[in-house]
């Protein structure tokens, strides 16, 4: 019989742990039948010293704004000012994170500036206008990859190791509407099948998707070049091709960049339209909202051959997805709540390359290439009996199905508490049915709702929060862990005040206090956000 005498909340690792619970055992009599010796284990050697963590820097913090993270910023070295720029997600989009992001830049190590998709043209400016004047970082020492496709330290030719730099070829299983008919809403409950070979994945990972342009948007810039589509090129990948396979899976069409620019003014007939294809590489109004076909049409006496033209667009980046099953009850599946982006712009619909494939331009079997992107932290408790409380609005619930799911498939006892919120309960409450049938088998212990246009006046999330402020303060003394997902800028930060204005209000603490005691619980690992 093992005797457990020291307390897993005293401060000692596993081992330490073990070794004194044997230990005191063997010197109190607890193991072994009277009179018997206890052979008592030799003490663990002591863990090697780390190196300590370096301090989060200030501006590590997706609700401030760009302005404000600069001025904190603004005594740091070259990295720090550039990291500034990013979104601070450490989202993993750009195939790093914020810090290493900034260091690759710094270091001369990478030159695209517009990897950051959260912090999208706000991000690739603020970086262009700090490295003005800056000096010249030294040449890139053998840190990309083949084709000069950064590997980020991973490696090019392990077998099996699928990853952003070589994704798995997966198939799509279903696509289903979750909004139902009348919703202003389109999200998509997405069903992609690995197989006992693809990549594994747990509770808490995003999956990267690559994604492959309309084929009418492509039509419509080859059309715009004065091209047939079958010129031959080579692929920001490398790869010998055509200029329609190219524009279709290896660029992107949606942003544009200074090379674009500079190749298109050399290349203009129109001296108007070059001077304002020059204009454009340092204005940052105009290029706002314009994509690639926007160019063209807007300077006809500009065009370039084919393989110029590929060479000056970006590379067609993976999106990542939080992912929203769990392999323990879907062996060989990965689920996915993907909202549907489409709208109009300078008279013409956009899509969302991603989203638009998802749902409406991949039919079920065809493949899809995909990695696992594997989460910071944002995990379900080691001890699957403690208490969790989950804040997802929207697509935002998407990992929390999981966490559910994942709580279900190991018989977890341990309360689970949801916040969701969406515009109309009769229309937007994804998942209704699953939810409904955990609470009644107890696997989700309670549920609250916020519909924000089911009454006159909006009512959110974090509105929720700070009504049932009571109760959530009792969770959290009581050893809950808290997750958020969704809209870093506006949900997150409004959840992270309501939580701020709880513990105050409750703990009969000032507002100072009340962000120390988030700050504590996030240093414990029981306040974790996947925002985006």
């Amino acid at each position: 019989m093992d005797i457990a005498l020291i307390p897993d909340s005293a401060p000692f690792t596993t081992e330490q742990r073990a070794w004194l619970n044997g230990f005191l055992s063997g010197w109190l009599g607890l193991q072994g039948s009277p009179g018997t010796p206890v052979a008592v284990p030799a003490p663990p050697a002591p863990a090697a010293a780390s190196a300590p963590e370096p301090e989060p820097e200030p501006w590590h913090d997706p609700a401030l704004a760009l302005d404000d993270r600069l001025k904190l910023a603004e005594g740091a070295t070259g990295a720090g000012r550039l990291m500034a720029a990013m979104a601070q997600l450490d989202c993993g989009a750009c195939g790093y994170v914020c810090r290493t992001y900034a260091e690759a830049i710094s270091r001369g190590e990478e030159t695209r500036l517009n990897l950051c998709s959260p912090g999208g043209s706000e991000t690739s400016k603020a970086l262009k206008r700090l490295l003005k004047g800056a000096p010249a970082p030294a040449p890139a020492n053998g840190h990309a990859g083949k084709n000069g496709v950064h590997v980020n330290g991973s490696a090019v030719n392990g077998a099996k190791a699928y990853s952003r730099d070589n994704p798995f070829t997966a198939s799509l299983l279903r696509s289903a509407r979750l909004n139902r008919p009348g919703s202003e809403k389109d999200t998509y409950h997405v069903e992609i099948a690995l197989g006992p070979d693809g990549p594994a994945y747990e509770v808490g990972d995003s999956l990267g998707v690559y994604p492959e342009n309309c084929g009418d948007l492509v039509a419509e810039v080859v059309s715009a070049l004065g091209a047939r589509g079958d010129e031959p090129v080579t692929a920001p990948t490398g790869r010998a091709t055509t200029l329609g396979d190219a524009l279709a899976r290896d660029c992107c069409l949606a942003e544009t960049t200074e090379d674009l620019f500079g190749r298109l003014a050399q290349a203009a007939s129109d001296r108007q339209q070059a001077d304002a294809l020059r204009g454009l590489i340092d204005d940052d109004g105009p290029v706002a909202g314009c994509d690639v076909l926007d160019v063209l049409r807007r300077f006809p006496s500009a065009r370039v051959a084919p393989e110029e033209f590929v060479a000056a667009l970006s590379p067609l980046r993976p999106r990542l997805y939080s992912i929203s099953s769990s392999p323990k009850k879907h062996a060989g599946e990965v689920h996915l709540t993907v909202r549907r982006v489409a709208y109009e712009h300078n008279g013409r619909g956009r899509k969302g390359v991603a989203s638009t494939m998802l749902a409406d331009r991949v039919a079920p079997g065809s493949p899809l290439r995909v990695f696992v992107q594997k989460s910071h932290g944002f995990g379900l408790p080691s001890h699957p009996d403690a208490p969790i409380v989950m804040i997802g609005p929207g697509t935002g619930i998407a990992p929390f199905r999981a966490f559910l799911h994942e709580r279900d498939a190991l018989g977890a006892s341990g309360p689970a508490w949801l916040f969701f919120g969406d515009q109309r309960g009769t229309h937007d409450f994804l998942y209704e049915d699953e939810l409904a049938d955990f609470l009644r088998r107890g696997v989700l212990t309670r549920l609250d709702t916020a519909f924000s246009r089911d009454q006159a006046h909006k009512l959110y999330v974090q509105h929720r929060i700070v009504e049932r402020g009571d109760e959530l303060f009792r969770w959290l003394e009581g050893g809950a862990h808290v997750y958020v997902c969704g809209d870093a800028k506006r949900m997150a930060a409004d959840v992270d005040a309501a939580l701020a204005e709880v513990v105050a209000r409750n703990g009969r603490i000032d507002g100072p206090a009340a962000r120390s005691y988030l700050a504590r619980l996030a240093s414990e690992g029981r306040y974790r956000r996947d925002v985006y």
